[in-house]
């Protein structure tokens, strides 16, 4: 864990930016849910949210039994070839990590603009 600049985390994952791409002033991060790892930009991780948000309205099968074990809902990825199969649940905790982040990633952005001043 040393390697890395710990950006948000929660239930289902976590986003950080490795330490050596801060010094080397690389814009990616990195997003880890389940047994999968994305390698993203913001404008990848702004994408990604977008997507969720579009799952979250499409949301699962109206006359789903298994709600919340079902792995039903179809989640695009800013990888053009991958879409992730994802439970109602999964997908607020994925939202959730997705906003943090976001909000985190401007948040340590606006604070160095303005320490900068």
């Amino acid at each position: 864990m040393s390697d890395i600049h710990k950006i948000y985390h929660n239930d289902i994952g976590i986003s950080f930016q490795w330490k050596q791409d801060v010094q080397k002033n690389n814009p990616k991060f990195q997003v880890i849910f389940r047994d999968t790892g994305f390698y993203l930009t913001i404008e990848e991780i702004e994408k990604f949210s977008k997507f969720v948000t579009q799952a979250v309205n499409r949301g699962c099968c109206k006359d789903c039994k298994a709600k919340n074990n079902c792995r039903s809902i179809l989640l695009k990825t800013p990888a053009k070839t991958v879409d992730l199969a994802v439970s109602e649940k999964e997908l607020e905790t994925i939202s959730d990590l997705m906003k943090g982040t976001l909000f985190q990633i401007k948040l340590d952005d606006y604070l160095n603009d303005v320490c900068r001043n």
